[in-house]
């Protein structure tokens, strides 16, 4: 069997959003670059492509549009807050100065520039519970999701004035970094299916492949954060399919640094995707906010308080892991349901993805019925009632190992419920309160129920949501500087080679620290890939 053998300037590992923006800055500095990308052509742009599309950035035009006066310094607050970096995170502290003092001359004006737009309303998720998190709205939504941002970027290289200086090879298995003398001069690899194998030879070799939250999720377990106690016996996979780490292996088996495998960012929502077309792949449901979140006994979640969306999702996830199963319930209706349930996805936040105004505006004034519909038609993990005591016997039906106590869950819908009717002057239920101040903010009262009871006969059917941990992204990776130089042990450079985006836990090996405040994902795909490109030209950005 013959090798195929590829040569540039420079080697991108990984097509995703990372390797996308170092593909066109190259491009635009006069360099040849190839992409060897895992996957099939279809699915070039890689999780980016399925996600929401929500990018942190800071001190836009936008915030300025919506009124919300923000600034790096506050930014930076908040990221420490939620980050709780310890003396040893240098560079993650480094990468997280730089992210918030540049997002809007690196990451806003470069998606600007390739006809990437954002819905006119800045969102406000992770406000924190216990701590700050984002303390003004910062997440940009794109219009057209993550999928739009890809499609922006595609068509920018396609279209590129030096588009024969980009060659894109598909379904290339990447196991090994080759280096000469302390110097990374290519990789080699396997062609998927065929096993065929290939070695590409370039002056410079980016890492961009994601990180090690997919897969068949070994390396998440075998990574899992220790003062959480065991992972849970089921995890879904919210991440890409060639998530699986091989890239960390081959870059730690030439000395690169790879630091904080332990800090993973999971979703507490996650349920089962329809369908699926690999083992264990999950969906990542927005928790609405309304919902009542219980244990798999049936009782309500909320030591000290209630488990709430749009707060802190790194504590969602502790404490379902800290309950018996560690799995849970989100308790609803259907008027909850429809005005707020979202689906942390492209695929099924049809109205984004397909940049339809019309049926946006309709969804936001009448309700997604559509998505709420699908889920209850497809999903095993969403059941619906017409009264408590028909609920507490389906929730019993599912086959999960524990029984939910019918007693205790009615009797906690009920006293959220008599809360309700007393009126917000004698609200005590800190998830009431925190309803009261979200929907003081326009982004989110179009979005949140006003005061919304459980029980409700004119808001029925009653739905509950049968959640799991979802596994979705890396915090953690291979140690970079400011210039995305891959480090070794001792701090110093790897000769010619890079890493960039979840490869490289976004920013020198783990710049959001133990959490994120969201969006931060794809800004800082963004980032590194554009530093990288232009560090490997020695130029300036």
């Amino acid at each position: 069997m013959g090798q195929q053998r590829f040569k540039a300037d420079v080697v991108i590992v990984g097509g995703g959003l990372a390797g996308m923006t170092a593909a066109c800055e190259l491009l635009d500095l006069g360099r040849k670059v190839l992409i060897l990308d895992r996957d099939v052509p279809e699915r070039f742009g890689g999780l980016a492509k399925e996600s929401f599309g929500g990018v942190m950035m800071v001190d836009t035009p936008l915030q300025h549009k919506n009124g919300i006066k923000d600034t790096p310094e506050l930014a930076l607050s908040d990221w420490l807050s939620c980050a709780g970096f310890g003396d040893e995170d240098h560079w993650p502290r480094k990468w997280a100065e730089l992210y918030v003092h540049r997002s809007k001359d690196i990451i806003h004006d470069f998606l600007k520039d390739r006809n990437v737009t954002f819905l006119p309303v800045v969102n406000w998720p992770e406000r924190g519970l216990f701590k700050p998190g984002n303390s003004v709205p910062r997440w940009h939504i794109a219009w057209g999701t993550g999928f739009g941002i890809i499609e922006g970027i595609e068509h920018y290289l396609n279209t590129h004035p030096k588009r024969a200086n980009l060659d894109l090879r598909f379904g290339c298995k990447v196991e090994r970094l080759d280096h000469t003398a302390g110097t990374v001069t290519g990789v080699s690899g396997s062609i998927e299916g065929s096993g065929e194998p290939f070695s590409a030879d370039g002056e410079a070799v980016i890492l961009s492949a994601g990180g090690m939250c997919g897969g068949d999720l070994t390396k998440v377990r075998e990574n899992w954060y220790k003062a959480w106690g065991k992972p849970p016996e089921k995890i879904l996979n919210g991440s890409h399919r060639y998530a699986d780490g091989l890239i960390h292996d081959a870059a730690s088996a030439i000395g690169a640094n790879i630091t904080h495998l332990d800090k993973q960012w999971h979703y507490a929502a996650g349920v089962d995707y329809p369908n699926a077309d690999m083992p264990n792949k999950g969906l990542s449901l927005v928790p609405p906010r309304s919902a009542l979140w219980f244990n798999a006994l049936g009782e309500r979640i909320m030591d000290p308080v209630p488990l709430m969306g749009y707060t802190d999702t790194r504590y969602l996830v502790k404490k379902i892991c800290q309950q018996p199963g560690q799995y849970s319930f989100q308790l609803m209706n259907w008027k909850i349901a429809i005005k707020e349930l979202a689906i942390s996805g492209s695929e099924h936040m049809k109205a984004f993805r397909y940049k339809n105004k019309v049926r946006l505006v309709k969804e936001v004034l009448l309700g997604n019925t559509e998505l709420v519909n699908r889920l209850i038609g497809e999903s095993k993990d969403f059941i619906t009632a017409n009264s408590m005591d028909e609920m507490v016997d389906k929730m019993n039906d599912m086959g999960n190992p524990y029984t939910v106590d019918g007693e205790k869950l009615k009797e906690a819908v009920r006293a959220y419920d008599d809360q309700i009717d007393r009126g917000p002057a004698f609200f005590n239920d800190d998830q009431l309160r925190r309803i009261c101040n979200f929907r003081t903010y326009r982004g989110d009262r179009i979005r949140t129920c006003k005061f919304q009871k459980i029980d409700d006969p004119k808001a029925r059917p009653l739905i509950a949501v049968r959640e799991f941990i979802l596994s979705r992204k890396s915090l953690g990776g291979i140690q970079t500087d400011l210039a995305c130089r891959v480090l070794n042990g001792a701090g110093e450079p790897i000769s010619g080679l890079y890493a960039a985006g979840e490869t490289a836990g976004f920013g020198g090996g783990g710049i959001h620290g133990k959490g994120s405040l969201e969006g931060t994902f794809l800004g800082g795909c963004v980032l590194m890939g554009r530093i990288a490109a232009h560090d490997i030209c020695g130029k300036n950005l």
